[in-house]
Parts: C-alpha cells; sequence; structure tokens
C-alpha cells in the first residue's frame, strides 16, 4: 500500500489495547478508507457490513426496510441466522451482539462501512448504534471489541458522531480523516503500477484528478497523459465523465443546493463572499444555508478563509476540488469528442485553467512549501489578502493568492506559475510583485519583514529580476 504508513500503524495497533475501541474513519468518496481497513485487517472481520445507496423515490420506511434487509443478510454471513426479517435497528444491533458473543477470536473486528447511507429518515440507526456501544460493548466485562464505522459523508460522521454533544460525546477513542495523496504519494503510486510519467506530467495530472487514489487507478501504462485525459474524461464512456453527479449524489441525499454553490463558487477563481453566493444560487441566507456552506468545506470540496487583516464577517469561500474544477471548466458543456485533450492541449482556455488548478495544487502542498522555506517547524497563518485601489491611502489596489504570516516575524507573499518550461521572470511580473508587496504594507500595517516568493512547476531562468526574489520554490520541492 502506497502511504497510509501512520494510519496502517495505528489501526493494527488496536488489537493490542486493553479496552474495546470505538474508531471513525472518514474522507471523501473513492479516497480509500474501505481499502485501507480491510488491508490493516488482513480482510478478517468478525462482522463487515457495507450501508447501500439510497433511492430518494421511494418512502423512508422503505428505504429503511432495504437497509435492515442488507444488514441482515451481512449477520447470516458472520454465523447468525434467526430465520426472520428485521424490523428495527434495535433488532438489528441484537444479532450483531450474538455474533460477537458467539465468537471465538480474542479481538472481535467489527467494520461498518457507509454508515450515512444506513441513516434513513427516522430510522433510530444513531440512537440504535449509540446504546448499542454505550448500553453492551463498554458493559462487558470482555473489553474485546474493535468498532470501525466509516463514510464518505464527512460532514455527517463529524455531526452525528465526531462532534456529538449527546450520548456519542467523548465516546470515540479514536478517529483518522483520510487526506488525498501527495504529489509524491501518487508519483509512488505510479511506480508500482509501471506508468512513466515525469514529474511535470504529474503536477498537471494533479491538477485535473487530485490526490483521489481511484482516480489514479484508472491510468493505463503505455499511453500518454493526454491520451489517458482522453479516455478518462472525453470518450462517451469514459468513467470519470459521470463521476461529477455520482459524487455528490452519494455524499448529499438531496444535492441539488449543493451542486448550485459549487457551481457559483466555479466562476471565480479567487472565491467570493456568502452573500454573494446567495445572489448568485438564489439561496436564502440561513442557519440551513451555513450548515450546507460547512458541509462542503468538511468534505474538502471548498475552503473558507478570513483575508488576512480582516474580519469574520469577511469570510471567503473558494472551490479548492481539483475534479470538480476541472469537470465545470472542461465537461459539463462539452459534448463527446473523444479527442479534446490532446488536440486542445495548448488553447488558450487550458492555459487560463493550468494557472488557477496549479494554485489548487499549492493549496494542498503547504508542509512541501514550508519545508522548502526551511520553516517546517515554524507556526504560519496560510491565507489570502486583497485590497482595493485607494488614491488617498496610496493603495493601487491587488490581491495576493497565498500569504504566509510567520510567527518569526516574516510574511511570505506568494506568486504561483504554471509555465510549460522553466519560468521566465520578467519586468511585468516584477512590478506586479512590488506593488502588491506597497499595497499590502500600507493596508496591513504589518511589522514583518516581507519575502517575495516564486512557486512554479518547472524551474527559473536567472536573470536580472530573479535576485528581487527572497526564495524560489520549484516543482520538484512539492514531491518531498
Amino acid at each position: 500500500m502506497i502511504g497510509r504508513e501512520e494510519e496502517i500503524k495505528y489501526l493494527r495497533s488496536l488489537k493490542s489495547e486493553e479496552e474495546s475501541q470505538f474508531i471513525a474513519i472518514y474522507g471523501r468518496r473513492r479516497i480509500g478508507k474501505t481499502y485501507l481497513i480491510r488491508e490493516s485487517f488482513g480482510y478478517e472481520f468478525t462482522f463487515q457490513h457495507t450501508g447501500v445507496g439510497n433511492d430518494e423515490k421511494k418512502s423512508a420506511e422503505t428505504q429503511k426496510q432495504e437497509q435492515l434487509d442488507k444488514f441482515n443478510e451481512s449477520l447470516s454471513a458472520a454465523g447468525y441466522d434467526h430465520g426472520r426479517r428485521l424490523n428495527s435497528w434495535a433488532e438489528a444491533f441484537n444479532g450483531l451482539k450474538e455474533v460477537i458473543k458467539k465468537s471465538k477470536e480474542k479481538k472481535k473486528v467489527i467494520f461498518i462501512d457507509e454508515l450515512s447511507w444506513m441513516d434513513t429518515k427516522d430510522s433510530g440507526l444513531v440512537t440504535e448504534l449509540e446504546h448499542f456501544w454505550n448500553g453492551w460493548v463498554t458493559a462487558r466485562k470482555e473489553k474485546d471489541v474493535i468498532l470501525l464505522i466509516c463514510a464518505s459523508a464527512t460532514y455527517w460522521i463529524m455531526e452525528k458522531i465526531v462532534n456529538d454533544k449527546g450520548g456519542f460525546h467523548n465516546r470515540l477513542t479514536g478517529q483518522i480523516h483520510l487526506k488525498p495523496f501527495t504529489l509524491k504519494e501518487c508519483e509512488e503510486y505510479l511506480r508500482t503500477k509501471k506508468i512513466l510519467l515525469n514529474r511535470h506530467q504529474i503536477i498537471q495530472c494533479y491538477m485535473i484528478m487530485g490526490g483521489v487514489p481511484y482516480y489514479w487507478s484508472l491510468l493505463k501504462k503505455g499511453k500518454s497523459l493526454p491520451q489517458n485525459i482522453d479516455e478518462l474524461f472525453f470518450a462517451e464512456d469514459a468513467p470519470l465523465r459521470k463521476e461529477y453527479t455520482n459524487l455528490y449524489r452519494a455524499l448529499f441525499k438531496k444535492p441539488d443546493q449543493y451542486i448550485k454553490i459549487i457551481e457559483a463558487l466555479s466562476a471565480e477563481n479567487k472565491g467570493i463572499s456568502r452573500a454573494d453566493i446567495c445572489k448568485k444560487t438564489g439561496i436564502a441566507s440561513s442557519g440551513e444555508f451555513s450548515k450546507k456552506l460547512r458541509e462542503l468545506e468538511d468534505c474538502g470540496f471548498i475552503r473558507r478563509y478570513i483575508p488576512d487583516g480582516y474580519k469574520e464577517r469577511n469570510a471567503i469561500f473558494q472551490l479548492i476540488d481539483n475534479y470538480t474544477l476541472f469537470y465545470l471548466r472542461f465537461l459539463k458543456k462539452n459534448t463527446y469528442d473523444e479527442h479534446y485533450w490532446q488536440v486542445h492541449n495548448n488553447s488558450p482556455k487550458i492555459n487560463a485553467w493550468s494557472g488557477v488548478a496549479f494554485e489548487r495544487v499549492c493549496l494542498e502542498h503547504i508542509p512541501q512549501i514550508k519545508a522548502a522555506l526551511g520553516i517546517a517547524g515554524v507556526h504560519a497563518k496560510v491565507n489570502a489578502w486583497q485590497c482595493e485601489a485607494d488614491k488617498g491611502k496610496g493603495l493601487q489596489g491587488s490581491q495576493i493568492d497565498l500569504l504566509i504570516v510567520r510567527d518569526d516575524q516574516i510574511t511570505n507573499v506568494c506568486e504561483t506559475k504554471y509555465s510549460k518550461a522553466d519560468y521566465h521572470v520578467n519586468a511585468e511580473f516584477d512590478r506586479d510583485m512590488k506593488r502588491k508587496i506597497s499595497d499590502y504594507l500600507i493596508d496591513s500595517r504589518t511589522k514583518h519583514a516581507i519575502h517575495a516568493t516564486l512557486i512554479t512547476n518547472y524551474g527559473v531562468v536567472e536573470n536580472e529580476y530573479t535576485g528581487e526574489l527572497q526564495s524560489i520554490i520549484t516543482g520538484e520541492e512539492l514531491f518531498k
């Protein structure tokens, strides 16, 4: 298995714990949660079950019964068959208790996958799970249960389990938020599949697919990156062309408004305010709207940041999911063109997208950027900043997309530049950087030293302007 060393070590250590363990594993769809758990426990479980996707056209009662029927099948597979249909989650967990009591294994490993799908309206699932853990597992003299629950709907597991203030409060013994692969891990993964791409191509692939392992598993050796992208996205039956709809439907029971928010943000590279999202989508500002924004943030599709020097009410929301950005830019309104990426690879549209997408890659590799700056152990706030032109204050009007405000009294003003060769710093770049720094110094009134920083996917051509930069970070350093 590529990466995940710490997660595997932790999961395998659970069998040596003296107390029963209750672990929540969460992360976006296709990130590898199920694979991680199965590999860590050698595919050996006392009981395992996966919730099934629901058809929202069916009644809540029908959905509940279908979930119970599938759970009953899993109980039978684990050796408990009481010969009748389950009518409630109380009966279902009573059956699970019998499986545990009959097991001869030293540690009873219980794995329930896609738990959020099982939580249909008014089903009572969460209450019965709470009772199963608090009222039965922890009350047993034998401290021998390892309960692993998993869900792609990150917001659901955060709200219902991790941050619950009721019966689950402080009941979890551990949690794993499974993150996307880094560039380094993607490179290692390709090596195991004997797929040869150089680092520039790997960065471009990451700009399209992010670090989602399943997407990378679909790449085929012997084909160029443009050929692979056409097959995965632009061919008539391309598997990742259909992923967009499935992705949001799998996470949200009523995805329409979430998709409206995502699509509003996709048109604004730098992000927009909450009020602007409401205007663009027609969704009323409310507590329910706040919850949707929080859920999208928990799932890793958007980020919320407060521009340096501004208040909470000035928070900006930005789409950061690479796959979603790519889909909406190139696929939503694109008719089938199985050679699109090969033919248009140097088009203005793709060049414009490349700059935005590379910036997202940098945002996902902040630890690598800090390490390249030699400040891996220094606390820093990472955000953005902007100001309007104001002649009275001497402001020309600027925007800084990546600002690293460090506790060692230095602030890195970062400019990200995607290039198809070593980047050539020119007079225009130098002038823009000096304008941004000047505006930032005036507007923020910071006492920090300001370090002009360039981040680019290739190297840099040395000339009279590069000496003005305090730091240059190349694509090579993003792979560390």
